[in-house]
């Protein structure tokens, strides 16, 4: 039975890839990958046809960008402070209860996003447009608090109490402790954790779909409204597009994007981890 449900997850997994790049090779066929990585413009749905991916890739890169900015330092915190400060009732309360905010629908964080986030910062963000990837990048940031926290938290909590004796032993403060023992030995764990938030945040769909708007524009300016791969494939696939079109094919290059994207972030954390490992040993 375990064998089974080990290769159920393989062929699930594999049948997923085999679909996505036999569609995405059909696209190839009609669009040159020249096209794909050179072209600065993204308009398959225009009369004026434009293939080029890098303006989805910069939106996509900024809003998560902004999250991990927002996320990391909060994020982090926490876990050092539930780890090695909290007492354990306040463990006991404070980590359900900010993982809480893990249980909130990613529609309700964008509605968030647009109608009180982004009000708020046009107050003090000049020429801040009504849809931008500020804001929603922000909301991505507090919506993956608790994915670090609690993973970092974690690996803290498990570096054996004997390495904080020997660094106390020594006459190492608290501070010295936390930051040249006890963060080294877990930097495994907090490596994964950033990086597995950096791919929750490059996969996130309905923050972006409601606060980042639907304009694919190359820019670095998050004042801005952009369109990110996953509002693309939301926006083709709500049932408007022929399917077999060339425009319907767009989805599956931009997801098979998405998964390079994420594949390659999946095997830095592995090597990491074993780095971090190696020198932690």
């Amino acid at each position: 039975m375990l064998t089974f449900c080990g290769l159920l997850s393989i062929g699930v997994t594999v049948g997923i890839v085999i679909v996505l790049f036999s569609e995405t090779v059909a696209f190839f066929e009609e669009v040159s990958l020249a096209d794909f990585l050179l072209d600065s413009q993204w308009t398959p749905l225009f009369a004026d046809k434009h293939f080029g991916i890098w303006p989805l890739v910069s939106g996509t890169l900024m809003t998560a960008g902004i999250a991990v900015v927002v996320a990391l330092p909060f994020g982090l915190g926490a876990a050092i402070y539930l780890s090695e400060f909290a007492s354990f009732k306040a463990r006991r309360l404070l980590k359900p209860a900010l993982e809480v905010l893990a249980g909130v629908p990613t529609i309700v964080y964008g509605f968030f996003a647009l109608i009180v986030v982004t009000p708020l910062l046009q107050a003090v963000v000049p020429g801040l447009a009504g849809f931008n990837a500020l804001s929603p990048g922000i909301v991505m940031g507090i919506m993956i608090i608790p994915m670090i926290c609690s993973l970092s938290e974690d690996a803290l909590f498990a570096v054996p109490d004997h390495l904080r004796e020997a660094s106390y032993g020594l006459g190492a403060s608290k501070k010295v402790t936390i930051t040249k023992v006890v963060l080294p030995a877990a930097m495994s764990g907090i490596a994964a954790s950033l990086l597995l938030a950096i791919a929750r945040a490059i996969g996130e769909t309905m923050i972006v779909a409601i606060a980042a708007g639907q304009r694919p524009t190359l820019a670095v300016d998050p004042r801005g409204p952009v369109q990110t791969m996953t509002a693309f494939i939301v926006q083709v696939s709500m049932g408007d597009t022929p399917a077999g079109s060339l425009e319907y094919r767009t989805i599956f290059a931009v997801a098979s994007s998405l998964f390079l994207i994420t594949l390659s972030i999946n095997l830095v954390s592995q090597r990491m981890a074993r780095k971090y490992r190696e020198r932690a040993a």
